[in-house]
């Protein structure tokens, strides 16, 4: 049932991808045992949690944004991402996103143009993912572990747009956090009613009335929304309870690097 839902969810129930068959192989000996390098991998990790502080720490109050990154310029919710970045931007915001196209390159659009503090988390990956230009502030990582840490650590918000296994797996991640107490609770906003809905309606009929595997509260853990200027609206009405926001409306527009599109 539940994968009928995320095939729904993601749009991609009419299709099937092919998966490549790799030859089997034991971890222990393809991985955690192979030649020295392995075990100086500590330091290469270690670097990345320094390098990702050091940059956190100086960016202020920040939205994250997560989304697909196969979210194409033109499509609905890449333009009304670029827009709400913009608009938290000129609250004085650091947009915070993967580093990625789609959702991540339409956030650091928004913010971009609008002269705000726009900052890539990226990742090295074999196919789909690259730094997109419209960044002030960049980190590429190696480790996805230590990414998704510098990606929770440290925003007011957290923003969702339609995505995939990775944009769910960061929702789950973040509100274990809050549910667990392992991190301050803070606006969570699910972006797009159709996309999410379904979702929520699961986790409120299998996980809580059926199953007993969660609390009916922590649904209120996240937020819905379903406008650029409802989520504003939220974040704002939220934020101006626990952050000194400074807007700036004297941020002169930027013109974009003239590049093709990542989501392209």
């Amino acid at each position: 049932m539940f994968s009928d839902l995320i095939l729904n969810l993601s749009g991609n129930g009419k299709k099937k991808s092919k998966i490549t068959e790799e030859p089997l192989t034991c971890r222990l000996t393809s991985e955690l045992l192979r030649p020295a390098d392995q075990s100086w991998r500590i330091f290469s990790i270690m670097s990345e949690f320094v390098n990702g502080f050091n940059l956190l720490k100086k960016l202020g109050p920040s939205a994250t944004f997560w989304g697909s990154a196969r979210t194409h310029p033109g499509d609905k919710y890449y333009n009304e991402a670029e827009e709400l970045a913009a608009r938290l931007s000129e609250l004085g915001l650091s947009i915070v996103t993967g580093g990625g196209g789609g959702i991540m390159e339409a956030s650091n659009v928004g913010a971009f143009k609008a002269g705000g503090t726009s900052v890539g988390l990226n990742i090295r990956l074999p196919m789909e993912q690259r730094l997109n230009p419209y960044t002030t502030e960049s980190l590429t990582f190696d480790h996805f572990f230590s990414r998704k840490v510098m990606l929770a650590y440290a925003s007011e918000v957290y923003v969702y747009f339609p995505g995939g296994f990775g944009t769910l797996d960061e929702l789950f991640e973040i509100i274990t956090l809050i549910q667990t107490k392992k991190i301050t609770a803070v606006p969570v906003l699910l972006y797009g009613q159709a996309f999410w809905k379904p979702l929520v309606t699961w986790m409120e009929k299998e996980l809580v009335n059926k199953h007993e595997t969660i609390d009916a509260v922590d649904l209120d853990i996240f937020h819905i929304v379903d406008s650029v200027d409802e989520a504003e609206g939220y974040i704002i009405e939220k934020l101006s309870k626990t952050c000194n926001l400074r807007p700036n409306k004297k941020r002169l527009k930027k013109s974009l690097p003239s590049t093709k599109s990542l989501s392209t």
